[in-house]
């Protein structure tokens, strides 16, 4: 394999996400992606609704999932367990 087959076999690698945790509203999931970033984690959110448009969590619809790289998720988790105590 040579030096490009490796790097994008890296780069799907990044690619694969890890569901983390699950919050249920944005104040509560922009916290978690500071901390996460602040420890060099990146992050991504996915909800039912855009929070932005239907701000409410009735019926879980506030509900937001945070993923992290599959390759991070091990320390991610460690580091909410520690700080959080998720």
């Amino acid at each position: 394999m040579d030096n490009t087959d490796n790097k994008k076999n890296k780069s799907e690698e990044d690619m694969e996400l890890k569901e983390l945790h699950k919050v249920w509203g944005p104040v509560e999931a922009e916290v978690v992606k500071g901390y996460l970033e602040s420890n060099g984690i990146p992050c991504i959110f996915r909800g039912k609704v855009v929070q932005s448009v239907h701000p409410f969590s009735a019926d879980g619809l506030g509900e937001i999932k945070i993923f992290v790289a599959e390759k991070d998720y091990s320390k991610a988790k460690e580091l909410l367990e520690k700080k959080v105590g998720i």
